[in-house]
């Protein structure tokens, strides 16, 4: 069997000896700088819808957002008439599937324009300025546009510089990506709770500060720890284009294949970061004793759960590959699916009569984190492991894009979801993993034959000569 991409070749970077906690250095420094990007980004998730339907689009304040009556004219010409939810689940969905289309494009730029170094650098101080204009209510659009193409930055030249810190089939490289997900999601459980205690007690406003000063300390952190980095190449020096070998040609063809799948999770998971606040705000008790919960507290819980499910999900796929029992990459990718379908049949099943118990949401937010696990960081490492070099930083891009789709779709469905009753809403939506889940594990037979080893598992990589 052919070697995977021809990459695969190189020794390992120099950066690899210096090992914190078996991992490179600047593995922990690539996390860390996505740690603070993430509580930056999670606290305007669990907090914009439901920003936009309590305070700023209501008559009388949305008046003053500058651009605002055009913006809504053009919306209205492309969908209709729309209500102050319809308008804020719309305005959100365009808003994440900019944010996640533009790694594809910041990608592109890393790997041709300027080096990942500068292109970080740039998207955080884009993004800095961003949350704090979301301090006022006059610049909110302007505060979106500058998060959505300074995280383009950011994000879609963070995670290729994974790749670079690991030798060919170093089988840690797996495991690097639960790590950077796991610390991901610390960021994420820490930022509802300080920006949603922030807004609870001092305003919107001072929520979305805490943001601002988050991502300014990831772009501290990032540059006080640049050294551990690969070394920064300019792009102008990587020689004239080659064409692919037979077998980068393929790996494109099957991260293709499965992109798709990718599209089916993360329309089901947007739903989560877009009318979910607004399902639990209507439909649960959000009180403890005589304590009422913060909504946005709830979703930190996306943070808890992976934190302590992804070192358990380690230990048990090391356990299984030391008996050449590990699941490859896609059972573990169909899998997450089906985890995550069940997870979503919890919300359909609250009552509608009364307000449900607060314990459910938290159940759905402990399974569903199960099945992201199996799925978001096994996705984003076979993205990265099966990507021709040169292009790397593109195709993480193009696999962030598959959230910007579902992003897209998750709009009109926000919109579907004021027509029908909770349970149908939630039935259907658990439906798109749950159906993505059963045709991968009826696929992934020749999916494997036509790709070749999975140098992510371990008992595969030795077949395949590492």
């Amino acid at each position: 069997m052919e070697p995977i991409t021809s990459q695969e070749a190189t020794p390992p970077p120099a950066t690899a000896k210096r090992n914190w906690l078996d991992h490179p250095r600047g593995l922990w420094v690539l996390a860390g700088t996505e740690l603070w990007d993430r509580i930056s980004w999670h606290g305007m998730v669990a907090m914009l819808v439901l920003y936009m339907t309590g305070e700023l689009l209501l008559p009388g304040r949305v008046e003053h957002v500058v651009g605002f009556a055009s913006y809504r004219a053009g919306l209205e010409h492309l969908f209709g008439p729309m209500s102050v939810t319809q308008l804020a689940t719309q305005t959100f969905a365009l808003y994440f599937s900019a944010i996640t289309f533009l790694p594809l494009v910041g990608g592109w730029i890393g790997d041709k324009v300027m080096t990942r170094r500068a292109a970080v650098s740039l998207g955080a101080l884009t993004m800095t300025a961003g949350h704090f204009a979301m301090a006022f209510d006059a610049t909110f659009l302007l505060a979106l546009v500058l998060l959505v193409i300074g995280a383009g930055l950011l994000r879609g030249n963070l995670m290729p510089q994974i790749r670079a810190l690991y030798a060919a089939g170093d089988r840690r490289l797996g495991d690097a990506f639960q790590v950077y997900t796991f610390c991901i999601n610390v960021g994420a459980f820490i930022a509802p709770i300080a920006s949603g205690t922030m807004a609870k007690y001092y305003g919107w406003h001072a929520g979305f500060a805490v943001a601002g000063v988050g991502m300014l300390a990831g772009l501290i952190w990032y540059l006080a720890g640049s050294r551990h980095l690969p070394p920064q190449v300019p792009p102008r020096q990587a020689g004239p284009a080659v064409p692919l070998t037979g077998p980068e040609k393929r790996n494109v063809w099957l991260l293709a294949m499965v992109w798709p799948f990718s599209v089916a999770f993360w329309t089901a998971q947007a739903q989560v970061w877009n009318v979910y606040s607004l399902w639990v705000r209507d439909h649960i008790a959000m009180t403890v004793g005589t304590f009422a919960v913060p909504i946005p507290w709830l979703q930190s819980l996306d943070g808890l759960a992976p934190a302590v499910e992804a070192p358990l999900l380690i230990l048990l796929w090391r356990w299984q590959a030391t008996r050449k029992a590990e699941p490859d990459s896609l059972t573990k990718l169909a899998t997450g699916c089906l985890i995550f379908a069940a997870s979503t049949l919890l919300l359909a099943l609250s009552p509608t009569a009364t307000r449900g118990p607060i314990w459910l949401p938290v159940a759905f937010h402990l399974l569903s984190n199960l099945g992201a696990m199996f799925f978001a960081p096994v996705m984003h490492a076979y993205f990265a492991t099966r990507a021709p070099e040169r292009w790397r930083g593109t195709l993480i891009g193009v696999e962030m894009l598959s959230v910007a789709v579902a992003s897209l779709i998750s709009g009109p469905m926000g919109g579907w979801y004021t027509q029908v009753s909770p349970p149908v809403f939630w039935l259907v939506t658990a439906a798109i993993p749950a159906i993505a889940g059963v045709l991968l594990l009826a696929l992934r037979h020749p999916l494997r034959v036509f790709g070749g080893p999975d140098t992510l598992v371990k008992n595969e990589a030795g077949a395949a000569g590492h």
